[in-house]
C-alpha cells in the first residue's frame, strides 16, 4: 500500500484508491479493472454482473430500516486518461501509478493521477464494503471507455439498472452540484502526403514547443492556455518564409486534452541557420508575452538533428496545411447567456500526426446547445475542406438538460445546508458527462453529478485536494441517508 495515503480519511476510500492505482486502466483497456470489481463484489457477498462491453453493476441491499427507500445508483467510470510527461518513463499497460503526496494535494509522479474517475470507483467500492452506513437499496454502476468514446454508457441495456435516481460521481469541484452538461462531437481530417527530396544545402532540425499546462479541453478551455499545435504552426509559417521545409509534424495525444507539446522535423537552409535560430527565439519571447502568467513556462526551441535524412512535404501541401492550422479556431466560441460564467460552445485543436502516407488531425467541439454544436462542427469541417483535407465527424454524444425541479436536487441542497450551513452551488458543466447518455437510455432518470476538487485532469498536473475528499464522502453519505 502506498505511503502517500497513510493517515488519510476516509481510510477505506483511500485504501481502494491506492489499490486501483496499481491496476492498468487506460480507456478501452479496462479488463483488469472489470475483473477486480467483480472479484471485490464476490468477496463482499454482493450481487454483480458485467455486460459484454465491460460495464459492471453491483447491488447492495438496504441497511436495516431503510428497505422501503427508493433505490439509488452511484456511477463512475473505470477508465482513465493515460498521459505522461515526455521525459517520464512509464508504461501504462503494466506500470502502477506512483502516488505523491504534497501537503493537501495528491498527485502522480510525471503521469496522470487517475482521480478522474478513480475517486468515484474507490468511493463505490468503499460503500460496497462498509456495513455501518445508512442507505436504501443501492446499485453501483461502473462504466468503461468514458474518456475516448463514452462507449460503456452508450451501450447500456435498458434492463441493466432498476433505479430511477442516479448520482454521478464524476465532477471536480467540492461544494458544487451539477445538473446539466454539454454534448460533443469530433471533427477529423487527413491529407495524403505529397513529398519531395529534402533540398541540398539544408540542415535537419527539430522545432519543439513544450512547457505548456494543457488540461481538459472542456473544463479548462476558458483558461486561455497555450495550444502547442497552434503555436507550432505560427513558428513554422515564419520559418517557411525563409525557405525552411517541413518533413513531419506531431502534437497532442488526446482529443479531449488541450495539447501541451508539439514538434516538427524541418530542413533549414544552411546559410539561414542563424537567422532561423533567432526567429525561433523571438517567437518564444512573443508568445510568452501573449500568454503571460497563464502559461509562463512555454519553451520553443530549434535543435539540430544530426544524420537525419528524410523527404519533405511539397511546398503546396505544406502551405495548405499551415493555412488550415492558422484558420482553425481554438477556445471559447460563446459564453452562456443563461448561466453566468458557463462556456456554452467551444472547439479544441487537439492532435496532429504524420504517418507514412498521411497527415492526420483531430479536433473536438462542445456545446450545451445542440444547434450550436452543429454550427461549430460545420465551421471546422468547412475549414478542413477548404484546406484540401478529407473530413470525417463522429456521431457525438448528447447533452443533459437541467431539471431545477429534480427531487434529488432538493435532497442534495437540504443535505449540504444541514452539513455546512450554506447552499451548494448549482451548476452546469462544459464537459461531457455520462448523465447525458444515461438519461437518453433511461428516460425520466433523476440525476445529479458532484465530487471532490480536482485540478489539471487529463494532464500530468492532475491533482486531488485531500481535504475535499472527506467532505465529499460525508455529503454523499448524507444524501443517501436522506433519500426517501
Amino acid at each position: 500500500m502506498s505511503s502517500a495515503i497513510e493517515g488519510l480519511k476516509p481510510a477505506l476510500l483511500w485504501k481502494y484508491f491506492a489499490e486501483i492505482a496499481m491496476i492498468p486502466r487506460c480507456s478501452k483497456h479496462e479488463g483488469a479493472m472489470v475483473k477486480y470489481v467483480m472479484e471485490t463484489a464476490k468477496r463482499l457477498g454482493l450481487e454483480a454482473k458485467a455486460d459484454k462491453f465491460g460495464n459492471v453493476v453491483v447491488r447492495k441491499p438496504a441497511s436495516p430500516g431503510k428497505e422501503s427507500t427508493s433505490s439509488v445508483v452511484l456511477q463512475g467510470h473505470l477508465d482513465m486518461v493515460c498521459e505522461k510527461n515526455k521525459d517520464t518513463v512509464h508504461d501504462f499497460s503494466k506500470d502502477p501509478i506512483e502516488l505523491v503526496r504534497k501537503g493537501n494535494v495528491l498527485m502522480a509522479n510525471g503521469t496522470t493521477l487517475g482521480a478522474d474517475n478513480g475517486v468515484a470507483v474507490a468511493t463505490n467500492l468503499a460503500i460496497m464494503e462498509d456495513r455501518s452506513l445508512q442507505h436504501g437499496p443501492l446499485e453501483f454502476l461502473f462504466t468503461v471507455d468514458e474518456e475516448t468514446g463514452l462507449t460503456g454508457a452508450s451501450n447500456l441495456g435498458s434492463d441493466f439498472l432498476v433505479s430511477k435516481t442516479l448520482l454521478n460521481l464524476d465532477s471536480e469541484e467540492e461544494g458544487a452540484v451539477y445538473v446539466g452538461c454539454s454534448g460533443g462531437k469530433n471533427t477529423l481530417a487527413s491529407w495524403k502526403l505529397a513529398l519531395d527530396a529534402a533540398p541540398a544545402g539544408t540542415l535537419a532540425a527539430e522545432v519543439k514547443v513544450g512547457g505548456l499546462k494543457g488540461g481538459h479541453s472542456g473544463l479548462e478551455i476558458d483558461k486561455n492556455r497555450g495550444n502547442s499545435i497552434k503555436i507550432l504552426a505560427r513558428v513554422l509559417t515564419a520559418l517557411a518564409d525563409m525557405g525552411t521545409r517541413i518533413a513531419s509534424i506531431e502534437g497532442g495525444n488526446k482529443h479531449n486534452a488541450i495539447p501541451r507539446e508539439a514538434e516538427a522535423l524541418v530542413f533549414v537552409p544552411k546559410k539561414k541557420w542563424d537567422a532561423a535560430a533567432k526567429l525561433v527565439a523571438d517567437w518564444q519571447a512573443i508568445i510568452r508575452a501573449e500568454l503571460g502568467k497563464v502559461d509562463p513556462d512555454l519553451v520553443i526551441a530549434l535543435e539540430p538533428k544530426k544524420g537525419k535524412k528524410a523527404k519533405v512535404m511539397k511546398k503546396a501541401m505544406a502551405a495548405k496545411l499551415l493555412q488550415t492550422l492558422a484558420a482553425l479556431p481554438h477556445g471559447v466560441i460563446k459564453m452562456s447567456s443563461d448561466i453566468p460564467g458557463l462556456v456554452e460552445t467551444s472547439t479544441n485543436v487537439a492532435t496532429i500526426k504524420t504517418t507514412k502516407k498521411t497527415v492526420e488531425m483531430a479536433t473536438s467541439q462542445r456545446s450545451s446547445v445542440a444547434s450550436e454544436i452543429m454550427e461549430i462542427c460545420s465551421t471546422v469541417k468547412s475549414i478542413f475542406g477548404l484546406g484540401g483535407a478529407a473530413v470525417k465527424q463522429t456521431d457525438g454524444y448528447p447533452g443533459w438538460k437541467p431539471n431545477m425541479d429534480s427531487p434529488v436536487l432538493k435532497v442534495a441542497k437540504d443535505t449540504y445546508r444541514s452539513l455546512y450551513g450554506k447552499e451548494p452551488l448549482v451548476k452546469a458543466i462544459h464537459a461531457g458527462l455520462e448523465c447525458g447518455i444515461i438519461g437518453e437510455r433511461y428516460p425520466g432518470m433523476d440525476m445529479l453529478s458532484f465530487g471532490p476538487t480536482l485540478e489539471g485532469v487529463h494532464s500530468p498536473d492532475e491533482k486531488i485536494y485531500i481535504d475535499t475528499v472527506e467532505k465529499f464522502w460525508d455529503y454523499l453519505l448524507g444524501i443517501l441517508k436522506n433519500v426517501r
